[in-house]
């Protein structure tokens, strides 16, 4: 194997200066305390109450539960590294979080798809049962599960040089691929077009999914119409919050790896800490709930 020579990796992390350092570790650690308890408190309330016999609240509760997952994977190395004096990470647990960082993401991207595919008005009752829904979950773990071996594949296979200090906060498949002296076009090309792609193609089907669901409320009341306005626009900006810059990382344009780190922020920390206050605080079946489930 290419990583014979290679048993260890250095994350220099997001900051070198030392005072900055304990001022994120504080900030970090608190993003991280809010993203677990705001996304559990959803998965909770949701399978707490009556809402979890809905299709679109089955779909809504494996969000929360993808978030938590998929930032754990990053976070807890990112905060410890921000006041450790050794930010190394062995060579299999770089291979693991690359893995389960790609697996949560592209199940969440699905789980997002179901979620918008099911929230057509007046349809997704009658098409959706809970035998297809959970068919549906796993047909997207599968798909998340192929997508993550891939990677995965394309990374164990290479050569890695030393000194071997990965250019982001955690493992990922770009900054992994600088460390390799073989030529790797062919290799971003495949991972442009296994993760790239399919950001590309959930956003825009994402989009049209709700515009198909705006278009479709025209013969509605004006009071059905603000509701159906404000959940659909809170949760477009959940959307372009977590793909738009996870496709500016994938498909990246000429030099726009180099801002991987702040683009890997948005999806991988601010999303998920604000996807809980979207998701309750704009939709009134779920504000009812909580106060129903912890009143």
């Amino acid at each position: 194997m290419g990583h014979e020579n290679v048993t260890e990796f250095t994350l220099p992390g997001l900051f070198t200066d030392e005072h900055m350092k304990v001022a994120c570790f504080v900030l970090f650690l608190l993003c991280y305390i809010e993203i677990l308890s705001g996304n559990m408190l959803i998965l909770l309330t949701i399978r707490g109450s009556c809402l979890s016999e809905q299709s679109m609240y089955f779909f809504l509760s494996y969000l929360p539960l993808m978030d938590v997952c998929f930032t754990s994977t990053v976070a807890p190395k990112l905060i410890t590294d921000l006041l450790a004096q050794q930010k190394t990470i062995s060579y299999n647990s770089c291979m693991a979080q690359m893995f389960s960082a790609h697996f949560f993401g592209a199940t969440e991207i699905c789980s997002y798809d179901c979620y918008a595919a099911i929230c057509r008005p007046l349809h997704y009752m009658v098409i959706m049962n809970r035998q297809v829904c959970y068919v549906l979950v796993m047909a997207s773990a599968m798909g998340a599960f192929s997508h993550s071996i891939i990677q995965l594949l394309i990374i164990i296979g290479l050569p890695f040089c030393t000194p071997s200090q990965i250019d982001h906060y955690f493992c990922n498949v770009f900054p992994l691929l600088k460390l390799t002296s073989m030529d790797t076009r062919l290799w971003v090309i495949a991972i442009i077009t296994t993760t790239g792609v399919l950001s590309i193609l959930t956003f825009v089907a994402l989009v049209i999914s709700y515009i198909i669901i705006l278009s479709t409320l025209r013969t509605h009341s004006s009071k059905v119409r603000r509701k159906a306005l404000s959940t659909c626009g809170s949760h477009i900006t959940v959307i372009f919050r977590f793909f738009l810059p996870l496709i500016f990382t994938y498909v990246p344009m000429a030099d726009s790896v180099r801002n991987d780190k702040v683009f890997a922020m948005f999806y991988t920390m601010i999303a998920p800490m604000f996807n809980p206050l979207i998701y309750t605080l704009r939709n009134t079946d779920m504000k009812n709930a909580t106060r129903k489930v912890w009143g």
